[in-house]
């Protein structure tokens, strides 16, 4: 062997690095975030994002992803005796010198985040792979959420587009945007933007050049203002627009002679939707509000769950142990389902005796509803029967076939049911000519009363809208909650609901023309839009009904 060449164990020992993906979170939404990017979340071991996007990444990480703090040093904390804990260079970093997979999430797109920048050097230079995912800019995503467009159109080709970043913008830059007549976006912040404007005219733009300022673009707290760089200062002491409570907080501003800002009145797509902005109480779990709220945030509104009633196992499990068990010996043709809790119920006692969905080979399977028969689909159990009209006992029953002694070898159907559940399933099952073994799989009891602050909104006006799907939520809520502001929109799934309602003292704004919780957010989102339409035809400025709340302090601008 040539003692020249070093055996392999000899040969010094490589570093097993991490690998570090920068990612671009956009400007606030979350459905901005692109495929990559969520797949890069899912596979994160460490996620280190500004506070800014926390949640907006977090919500797509693994369970148990490390999520380091992050403090950004600056002299401004220093000076004020904030501990500075450690910059984000050194978490990711040290996050990827252990082997583990790091993802660094940043606002808007990594390729125009400075601190991003140096953090990609630091890993390019100690040898640390990783990756870019870019993501929506800032100043193009918001504007396009502003319905500001940041081109003149065909009559304006060529039209020339700048940047600014107005925070650390220097003399020149200022005398060279401020001597060109195309559009400028300029980051800024509530306290400097009338600051930014003066310097362009100072520069040479005119004061009467149109100008766009948004502040908390693409989130339901996105507000816009019509102005020229003249007029902005004016603008903003008129409508009282005062800084967060929280200090500083980056708005976008659009400066253009192409009509940009004179569009914006038409192309106002965001905050023009029916519940922009409106706070929506929703009487349910996360897990049952899921596509509720889901269809509420396509309205723009800002749904709150809070559950009001808590499942509990029944005090005596021994008919519901008998009736699984008569399930796997075939004792029933059918079983049915009218909640997604008495799925949960079923599934639970499955897993107890080790059992999974196969127990439901030969048995025919009913489900009240589509979010009970999704439940189902989850479980590994396709439903043969989902009501094709109304989503309820009722419904079901309209579709369920009679009993047929030539066909049905068995006559019994398992009702596995909540211990209030209402007779009319059992009573008409029984007129079918079936047999119903009805068994308690859960108990139904009033829920801990939610948090003070939310207990406060509810009877303070501090929510704008609250949706009832049952008597037992108004109920219910009433009960843990206390009674809703009367400027709060009532919206109720039915006339049992509604009257329920009104017994407590509620005026009902809202009637769902069907029982269906998806129904009821339509019939939100119309009452919305009307109350819109009516304000400005009134020559009013639009408002949630928790912004006109008798004696309400005048809210800051966040």
């Amino acid at each position: 062997m040539n003692p020249s060449i070093p055996t392999h164990s000899a040969l010094p020992a490589v570093a097993a690095h991490g690998r570090v993906t920068f990612l671009g979170a956009g400007p606030g939404d979350p459905g901005l975030l692109t495929l990559r990017a969520v797949e890069a979340l899912g596979a994160a071991d460490v996620l280190i994002a500004e506070p800014e996007v926390l949640e907006v990444v977090r919500t797509h990480a693994r369970a148990g992803v490390d999520t380091p703090q992050l403090t950004v040093a600056d002299e401004a904390s220093a000076a004020a005796g904030v501990p500075v804990i450690r910059d984000a260079a050194n978490l990711v970093m040290e996050a990827a010198r252990s082997g583990r997979r790091v993802v660094r999430a940043v606002t808007g797109d990594p390729g125009l985040d400075g601190n991003a920048a140096e953090e990609m050097l630091a890993c390019a230079t100690e040898g640390i792979p990783f990756e870019v995912v870019p993501g929506v800019a800032t100043a193009v995503g918001v504007p396009a959420y502003a319905g500001v467009p940041l081109s003149g159109g065909r009559d304006a080709k060529g039209t020339d587009v700048r940047f600014v970043d107005a925070r650390n913008a220097s003399a020149r830059c200022w005398s060279e945007v401020g001597a060109s007549d195309g559009i400028l976006v300029v980051s800024a912040t509530l306290e400097t933007v009338s600051a930014a404007a003066a310097e362009l005219v100072s520069a040479g733009r005119k004061p009467d050049t149109p100008l766009t300022v948004t502040v908390a673009g693409t989130t339901t707290r996105q507000r816009t203002w019509n102005a020229t760089l003249g007029t902005i200062a004016q603008v903003f002491k008129q409508g009282k627009v005062l800084p967060s409570p929280e200090g500083v907080r980056p708005v976008i501003a659009v400066v253009g002679e192409h009509g940009a800002a004179a569009r914006h009145e038409d192309l106002a797509w965001f905050e023009s939707k029916p519940l922009f902005g409106w706070r929506v109480l929703v009487p349910r779990t996360k897990e049952q509000a899921a596509s509720l709220s889901d269809q509420l945030r396509s309205y723009g509104a800002v749904p709150h769950e809070v559950p009001t009633i808590a499942v509990e196992p029944p005090r005596t499990p021994q008919q519901m142990e008998r009736a699984v068990k008569g399930l796997v010996t075939g004792r029933y043709e059918w079983i049915a389902f009218t909640s997604v809790n008495a799925v949960k119920a079923v599934r639970e006692k499955f897993e107890e005796y080790g059992l999974d969905a196969r127990a439901f080979a030969g048995i025919k399977v009913a489900a009240v509803g589509e979010q009970t028969a999704a439940a189902l689909v989850e479980f590994g159990v396709k439903p043969d029967l989902v009501p094709s009209g109304e989503q309820s006992a009722a419904g079901l029953l309209e579709d369920w076939p009679p009993y047929d002694p030539v066909f049905d070898p068995i006559d019994r159907v398992f009702l596995p049911r909540a211990d209030i559940a209402t007779e009319t399933l059992v009573a008409g099952l029984i007129e079918l000519g079936w047999e119903v073994d009805d068994v308690t799989a859960y108990r139904t009891v009033r829920a801990s009363p939610p948090p003070a602050d939310t207990r406060e909104a509810i009877k303070g006006g501090g929510f704008d809208a609250v949706m009832f799907t049952s008597s037992s939520t108004v109920r219910n809520l009433v009960g843990i909650a206390g009674k809703p502001h009367n400027v709060t929109v009532i919206a109720c799934i039915g006339p049992a609901t509604a009257k329920t309602a009104e017994e407590h003292g509620l005026r009902v704004d809202v009637l769902s023309p069907e029982p269906s919780v998806s129904k009821l957010a339509e019939a939100l989102a119309e009452y919305g839009a009307a109350r819109r339409d009516a304000a400005k035809e009134a020559g009013e400025s639009v408002a949630r009904p928790s912004e006109r709340r008798p004696g309400a302090r005048r809210r800051r601008t966040t």
